[in-house]
């Protein structure tokens, strides 16, 4: 099988020649990577990663136009933006780094490849700040839906672009979890950010498309919720957050994937390569059929040494084909 093969596998919940496995490695360790390796690339090639995460297209807002509100106010509320334009989801010009990594990481070495965009949550904690955002809820729901609408709808059309280019997977990254449960009561998500995910899920499917979740914290009062939008993995399932594997095996494995098993905030990058060889190889070898592509949690942390890195990814690359 290639990399694009074996991912198409697991997520359909067929039993892969191998594992996938794949980690978020370059935001905090390019620099001692490229030290070690030439590239990020290289070490890539090196661990024969299965998945490539992509990242690009146009910006949602014009920069002018925020920075002219925050001139103005100060801060930013919901009713800011419905004064001004969203860019076109759509240009062909700010494409062209996604077009030029889909056929290195796919077309060139077999890999499947995903693309990330915020979801409707996300997506504003940058403009309001998280605080003020969960306020926000509260304060101004129906500015705030109309604010997700016209999100949701920008999210589609680079959604459709991503997929004209060959991109297997969109990746909406929308975190909902602290480590104890939702950010959000019941309400407020099944009425203001359930709705708003639909136009992006219908859009995906339709195509013919896969479509992934990044939360980090404890999920499960979302699974619901995520079985009923269509997604077909979740990244991760935390359970440093209180979320079971054995949840997952009973309830939900073969109605979507797992992506994660490498913690980012309890096991790799802590001095500690005994617990990494414990606690991953326990999860390669409880899920060798299926159900679950192996990655980092998040972003592997700049406290992770170059050499505890590798010696992890070294394990990782032998374990998989057991070794």
């Amino acid at each position: 099988m290639t990399g694009n093969e074996r991912v198409r596998a697991v997520i359909e919940g067929r039993k892969p020649d191998r594992m996938p496995v794949y980690g978020w490695v370059r935001a905090n360790l390019e620099e001692p990577i490229s030290e070690r390796f030439g590239s990020v690339e290289a070490f890539e090639d090196r661990y024969e990663f299965d998945l490539s995460h992509l990242f690009g297209g146009p910006e949602r807002y014009l920069k002018a136009d925020l920075d002219a509100i925050r001139e103005r106010k100060g801060q930013i509320e919901p009713a800011d933006l419905l004064e001004i334009p969203l860019t076109d989801p759509r240009d062909p010009a700010a494409y062209a780094g996604l077009e030029e990594a889909v056929r290195f990481h796919k077309h060139d070495r077999g890999r499947f490849v995903y693309v990330q965009t915020h979801g409707v949550f996300e997506a504003h904690n940058g403009f309001f700040g998280i605080e003020n955002h969960l306020m926000y809820l509260l304060l101004y729901p129906e500015d705030l839906s109309r604010v997700y609408a016209r999100q949701a709808e920008w999210t589609a059309g680079f959604a459709d672009v991503c997929l004209d280019l060959g991109i297997d997977m969109i990746h909406v990254s929308d975190d909902w979890g602290s480590q104890r449960g939702l950010l959000f009561s019941p309400e407020v998500f099944t009425s203001l950010i359930v709705p708003h995910h639909r136009p992006v899920a219908d859009l995906v499917r339709s195509r013919g498309g896969y479509l992934s979740l990044h939360s980090d914290g404890n999920i499960v009062p979302a699974l619901p919720a995520i079985l009923d939008l269509g997604f077909n993995v979740v990244h991760p399932w935390q359970e440093s957050a209180g979320m079971s594997y054995d949840l997952f095996e009973r309830d939900y494995r073969g109605r979507f994937a797992v992506m994660g098993g490498i913690d980012v905030q309890t096991t790799i990058g802590f001095g500690d390569p005994d617990r990494v060889r414990r606690e991953v190889g326990a999860l390669i070898d409880r899920f060798r059929d299926g159900g679950l592509i192996l990655c980092t949690t998040h972003f592997v942390q700049d406290h992770c040494t170059i050499d505890e890195l590798v010696d992890a990814f070294d394990f990782i690359h032998r374990k998989v084909r057991g070794r």
